[in-house]
């Protein structure tokens, strides 16, 4: 039971958290360098994700339109997925998650539009991307613009 207790009060002790997050049956990784690593080996592109998970009402519909649906969740598994959150309350994150986090919003999301997907290959370099979402028909539209990447 000690061991037990000290295995659950660790993490929370010196910032570590889980390097995932998970919206609908598919995981998303939070840690730009690991979804390099995975994205060279695998040979895939990377899909990533930037949201402000607590404000952003495109980013709530989007995930819940398509991030929560089975066909986001086949089409998932040609990519790495990174998830880059940039909440208003930032106690939402480690400091050292929130500072990785903002590194990638000054190289890939210099305007700071939510939602934004974002396509890398496996050496970070941008393949495309897209920004915003409404309800309007536009799953379909972002469901397009990830099948053109898929390898």
């Amino acid at each position: 039971m000690k061991h037990l207790l000290i295995a659950l009060i660790f993490p929370l002790v010196f910032g570590f958290a889980p390097a995932n997050k998970v919206i609908g049956d598919v995981e998303w990784n939070t840690d730009y360098e690991t979804v390099l690593k995975k994205a060279k080996k695998a040979d895939k592109n990377i899909l990533v994700y930037f949201t402000g998970s607590d404000w952003c009402g495109p980013c709530k519909m989007l995930k819940k339109d398509l991030f929560a649906t089975a066909e986001f969740k086949e089409i998932s598994e040609n990519y790495e997925l990174l998830y880059i959150d940039i909440p208003r309350n930032n106690d939402l994150l480690t400091e050292k998650q929130l500072k990785h986090n903002m590194d990638l919003m000054a190289k890939y999301n210099k305007k700071g539009v939510f939602p934004n997907l974002k396509i890398l290959d496996s050496k970070g370099r941008e393949k495309g991307a897209l920004h915003g979402y409404s309800m309007n028909g536009e799953v379909q539209h972002h469901i397009k613009f990830l099948k053109k990447y898929m390898k």
